[in-house]
């Protein structure tokens, strides 16, 4: 996964798969949401970001990672 915020443009990008090429995209009130041809998100855009969150949303990450072991039947 890779996030990147252009600060130029206040454009927040979440990309989940690098990749996989995308085949359509929604935009639901300024969040782009890339699919690719097997529906699988690709990745997540957010147009102006710094007005829908914090002034720089990148100065405010706090990133975890959470793994558990599935449980045996």
């Amino acid at each position: 996964m890779k996030i990147e915020y252009d600060p130029k443009h206040d454009l927040l990008n979440i990309e989940f798969v690098p990749d996989k090429d995308i085949a359509e995209s929604l935009e639901l009130d300024g969040i782009i949401i890339d699919y690719a041809e097997d529906r699988e998100i690709v990745a997540i855009e957010i147009l102006d970001a710094g007005k829908r969150t914090q002034k720089d949303p990148l100065d405010f990450i706090d990133f975890s990672i959470i793994k558990e072991k599935a449980l045996a039947q």
